[in-house]
């Protein structure tokens, strides 16, 4: 049994490759910094066909399924963690969309957000209801043909660029968790504004916004599904963008990898290349042997997905591994390059940081093995 890929995918992972050495590997350091969000690179994943993955043709789309949509995840990870994560969690909303939407919404809005060139975010957590969602509190009540939305989401990504989210909100906050709906939410929508942009320890580049509704008005007909089914739709949702996370961990800890290769074999100590050494040589075995674990079991969870069966348990365990070994594999790296990898003339230092918000957003670790644990256990 092996991982093999076809000449199709093959091909996109060339193109994918090409894409993160030329445009996103030279702005990488300079949008972190910054923490500039890329626009013009977002403008050439357009281009490419990447935002449109997973979306068919007649949408829009470029077609391809989760395994196409992380191998491009995975490559451009490896020179740009931000970059890659932009692209994964744009796809949200689109997919959102082509699973739970009217055929008008998949219409209207596929084509926009796949190679229309328009943002598409997706907003669920709120200040106080992260881990645990059903703790949302905003709120969308009807009046006339409208819903009326009142409520503040935080840690949203692309949200300050996003021309269309998808809001989850109350539309009865008495049922709870079975009151909470999906409400597509346009950026100029009356009452809708952007809050705090946040200045992030990684992804730099890739905002993070807070959304404020006040009074924020939007047609029934954005609605999504059917009222009360947010909550199940939210989950769906989570565990695909678990994989594409679970890719871009390792992205980053395969960069980190071919870093740590190639500075070996340049760094010359004690009248050789350190690569001689076999205590940085077992880094290296170690490294190298995490990362395939890792991609075999990112890989096993989009094919699961792609064949629509169950992959709730093995996305939570492919994100949980892959994000894990990425602060693991980055910190050894760093190891590797001493001194040179902690300062910022290096990719490491950026590369370590980026790799710590895998093991946060679209669930923390924590939460997964509490996800892993319940399906083991029955």
């Amino acid at each position: 049994m092996e991982i093999k890929f076809s000449k199709a995918e093959d091909k996109i992972r060339e193109v994918a490759k090409e894409f993160a050495e030329k445009e996103a590997a030279p702005i990488a350091e300079e949008i972190d910094k910054e923490a500039k969000y890329p626009v013009e690179t977002f403008k050439k994943m357009v281009s490419c066909g990447f935002t449109g993955i997973g979306v068919p043709v007649e949408y829009g789309g470029s077609g391809g399924d989760d395994i196409t949509k992380c191998i491009v995840v995975e490559e451009i990870a490896k020179k740009c963690a931000a970059t890659a994560g932009i692209l994964s969690i744009h796809g949200i909303f689109g997919q959102c969309i082509l699973n739970f939407g009217t055929e008008e919404q998949k219409k209207e809005y596929l084509p926009k957000v796949t190679n229309g060139g328009m943002h598409g975010a997706f907003a669920l957590t709120e200040p106080n209801a992260g881990s645990d969602a059903g703790a949302a509190k905003t709120r969308a009540i009807k009046q006339g043909e409208d819903y009326i939305i009142n409520g503040t989401k935080c840690f949203i990504t692309g949200g300050a660029h996003a021309d269309y989210t998808i809001v989850f909100a109350l539309t009865d906050p008495s049922k709870g968790l079975k009151g909470l709906s999906a409400i597509i939410v346009p950026k100029d929508a009356p009452g809708f504004s952007i809050g705090k942009t946040e200045d992030k320890m990684g992804i730099r580049a890739s905002e993070t916004s807070e959304l404020i509704f006040d009074n924020c008005r939007v047609p029934q007909k954005n609605l999504v599904g059917k009222e009360g089914l947010g909550f199940k739709i939210a989950m769906i949702m989570l565990d695909g963008a678990r994989i594409g996370v679970a890719a871009q961990a390792l992205g980053i800890a395969e960069g980190a990898l071919d870093e740590s290769i190639k500075y070996m074999h340049e760094r010359v100590q004690f009248g050789a290349p350190i690569a001689n050494l076999q205590g940085l040589q077992w880094y290296i075995a170690e490294m190298a042997t995490k990362n395939e674990c890792a991609k075999w079991m990112v890989y096993r969870a989009a094919s699961l997905k792609a064949q629509g069966l169950p992959h709730s348990k093995e996305a939570a365990m492919a994100k949980l591994n892959a994000s894990e070994n990425a602060r693991f594999v980055t910190n050894l790296a760093l190891q590797i390059h001493g001194g040179y990898g902690y300062m910022k003339d290096y990719p490491l230092e950026r590369m370590s940081r980026d790799a710590k918000i895998t093991e946060i957003y679209e669930g923390t670790s924590e939460i997964h093995k509490v996800v892993i644990a319940r399906a083991v256990l029955g």
